[in-house]
């Protein structure tokens, strides 16, 4: 099992990363993905999720190559 996992605009500069591949042994929660990759911090509450480019909830499950995306709201004006 092969699950990208991508960082976005502030979060991707803050990490130090845009991109990772992990491999994990089982089936996931996007929350889970974010641990596997993110050790030391909780999923931010203001963060967005998308899985495969559509919107997720922390709790969606994650399948086999699957893409998930974390990225920080967008605003504008």
């Amino acid at each position: 099992m092969a699950v990208t996992v991508k960082f976005f605009a502030s979060l991707s500069e803050r990490l130090g990363r845009s991109e990772e591949v992990i491999k994990p042994k089982g089936p996931l929660t996007v929350r889970e993905v974010w641990a596997a990759v993110v050790a030391d911090e909780p999923v931010p509450e203001n963060v967005l999720i998308a899985v495969n480019m559509e919107y997720a909830r922390p709790d969606a499950e994650v399948s086999d190559g699957d893409e998930v995306a974390f990225f920080p709201p967008v605003t504008g004006g």
